[in-house]
């Protein structure tokens, strides 16, 4: 695992942005996996800015997006089809039909989960993954649990990142209860990975992660199996 210590969020952010440059510059027609939350967004930012001063071309990229609350429509503001939209999607040059998010309102997720995992599969997977991390080490919404699911697959959430997430609705009480989540194996099957992480609140899952030991405790662990993971992280992350 390589890793990328910076000083500040924002240079955090302008880190992870230069690794989907150069990824777009080598290969214009790759596959991106993308992550919500508020650890990426600064990176999105980024990435619209350079767009806008004509250094990125994202028209032949295609976008797979690791998990989407459920049930829950994308006109809702807290999804995360109205997150990609507001913070990426609608300010660069990405076509339509290349933009993949769990639909959070299909009638029948299970369904929806082995139709999302098939167009992964068509599709090879992804080139860069983009990850977030949860304070309890969730990796998309793959939480600790006895057993992790390999492919995408509906999920509860656990009452800390019900907890963390509530910041974002009104009241904890409108939070999604579940989600759908691309799993572990699917992940793992990217070419890959970029891990972000800021702030104290994340010291704890890193130092997890940068330790000798893998458990399902802690799914973010799972990736110190996977040959090309670069963690970029702020200084509170990791010195915490």
């Amino acid at each position: 695992m390589k890793l990328i210590l910076c000083k500040t969020y924002e240079e955090m952010s302008s880190a992870a942005a230069d690794e989907i440059a150069e990824l777009l510059q080598v290969n214009p027609h790759c596959t991106l996996g993308l992550a919500t939350g508020s650890t990426p967004v600064g990176m999105y930012r980024q990435l619209v800015r350079r767009y806008e001063k004509g250094e990125l071309d994202f028209s032949e990229v295609t976008t797979f997006n690791l998990d989407e609350y459920y049930p829950i429509s994308p006109k809702n503001d807290q999804s995360y089809y109205y997150f990609m939209h507001e913070n990426l999607f609608d300010h660069i040059n990405v076509a339509p039909e290349n933009i993949n998010i769990p639909n959070g309102s299909a009638p029948d997720p299970l369904a929806e989960c082995r139709y999302y995992e098939d167009k992964l599969t068509a599709n090879g997977f992804v080139d860069l993954q983009v990850l977030g991390i949860g304070q309890n080490g969730h990796i998309g919404f793959n939480e600790p649990d006895g057993c992790l699911y390999a492919s995408t697959h509906i999920t509860e959430l656990t009452e800390s990142t019900i907890t963390a997430n509530s910041r974002f609705f009104e009241s904890e009480d409108d939070v999604p209860r579940k989600a759908l989540t691309m799993g572990i194996g699917t992940i793992l099957k990217s070419k890959k990975i970029l891990l972000l992480a800021n702030g104290k609140a994340k010291h704890d899952a890193i130092s997890a992660l940068l330790d000798d030991r893998i458990t399902t405790a802690i799914p973010a662990t799972i990736l110190k199996t996977h040959p090309n993971v670069i963690l970029i992280c702020d200084e509170e992350a990791y010195y915490g």
